[in-house]
């Protein structure tokens, strides 16, 4: 007796070739997919995070503004806070005061962020251009780290001074005037960062708006788990005095992430279109096999097999097919990550999507969680056109005439 699809030159044969391709395509797609939209997410959230802190921590007065208004007060008993919320990583002070970068012929606007040595610098080393970042352990530090944006607006590399003017409100005259030398040069990838950011000494912020040394624009607070984000700034929030205010990064970038929520959803609508092309070629591929071994089933029908051992026969069949799909698609898949991981074959336009290249993200649970799910679902549905094997009469299949 022929196998089921011993024949490469009949109809079944081809249509199982179909299904199989549909299947590989199917599931390629969806780790694929899967892969950028993870790896994309992953990204934007880590660079956001970076620059900006995860969580902000500052006076209500300031929560409107980019630059520090007012100052708080950097004690002890806030500083215990954020070390006993088990979510929180590291934190730091920041001071932020806007100005003008000069050159000899040209100037551009910026926002200087005050930092001091509870930085850590080499969070920002991947980003790094040239040169390091400022020295801040030694007094009061002359050095900044700049953008290549601005480099290249300014003609500035590592190592040259420029001046930096700083609107001084308190005497509402002249602008505060200081020298500085790039230390170093930096890229985000996200413009709005690049366009103005630049690091230096917070002692700098604090000299011109006329703080004390233990005064500070606010905190910015990371934290181990983001997806636990929402419960940790909740709890930082309650345990700081009621002047002082908690802004996750959700909340101040809210365009962004709402944006990047969208891929999740992308995702799971090609994970639909995917399983159900697949589904369809497959229960196409075998109905076509029942209907040609109608003879068959007659048979065993007639010597005693009951219709959901025959049934089970050809899901067999159609889960061995499925299977061949899923092999050449995770091997299709998988090979796109390990390829834009290691070479960065796409590219992206930075100014929308905020990276060169398509960063990639997956995880082993994540592709054993894609191929259980299609398969499960492609057990379950498949059971339902074999239906038909319930409708053959065994007298009529064997009825040669």
């Amino acid at each position: 007796m022929r196998g089921l699809n011993s024949s490469k030159n009949n109809v079944s044969a081809r249509i199982i070739n179909i299904a199989t391709l549909a299947v590989s395509i199917g599931i390629a797609t969806i780790l694929i997919a899967l892969s950028l939209s993870k790896g994309l997410q992953n990204e934007i959230e880590n660079k956001t995070g970076i620059f900006n802190g995860h969580i902000l921590v500052t006076l209500f007065e300031n929560n409107e503004s980019k630059i520090s208004l007012l100052p708080i007060n950097e004690t002890p008993l806030i500083r215990e806070k954020f070390l006993n919320t088990s979510n929180v990583s590291r934190f730091h002070p920041v001071a932020l005061k806007a100005g003008i970068l000069k050159n000899k012929f040209d100037f551009e606007g910026i926002l200087f962020k005050g930092v001091n040595s509870d930085f850590d610098s080499t969070s920002l080393k991947s980003f790094f251009i040239r040169g390091r970042f400022p020295n801040l352990t030694n007094g009061l530090s002359k050095e900044i780290l700049i953008s290549e944006t601005l480099s290249k607006k300014l003609s500035l590399d590592v190592g040259d001074k420029t001046d930096v003017f700083f609107q001084n409100d308190l005497k509402n005259g002249l602008p505060s005037f200081r020298r500085f030398t790039v230390s170093g040069i930096f890229l985000s990838g996200f413009p709005d960062i690049d366009e103005n950011l630049i690091y230096g000494d917070i002692g700098h912020v604090q000299k011109i708006n006329k703080w004390g040394k233990n005064q500070i624009g606010a905190y910015e607070v990371f934290v181990k788990n983001f997806d636990k984000l929402k419960k940790t700034n909740q709890k930082i929030y309650n345990d700081l005095p009621p002047e002082i205010n908690s802004i996750p990064i959700t909340e101040r970038y809210p365009s962004i992430y709402k944006w990047i929520a969208l891929f999740d959803f992308n995702v799971l609508i090609i994970l639909v279109i995917m399983i159900l092309v697949g589904l369809i070629n497959m229960a196409t591929a075998l109905l076509v096999i029942v209907l040609e071994r109608t003879k068959m089933i007659g048979l065993l029908k007639a010597i005693g097999f009951q219709n959901n051992s025959i049934r089970k026969i050809f899901l067999f069949n159609g889960m061995v097919i499925l299977g061949k799909g899923l092999f050449f698609g995770n091997l299709v898949g998988l090979g796109f990550y390990i390829l834009q991981k290691n070479f960065g074959l796409i590219k992206l336009d930075p100014a929308t999507y905020f990276v060169e290249l398509a960063p990639v993200k997956i995880t082993f649970v994540q592709i054993i969680f894609v191929n259980a799910l299609f398969l499960i679902i492609s057990a379950l549905l498949l059971w339902i056109p074999l239906k038909i094997i319930l409708n053959i009469n065994p007298s009529q299949a064997l009825n040669t005439r």
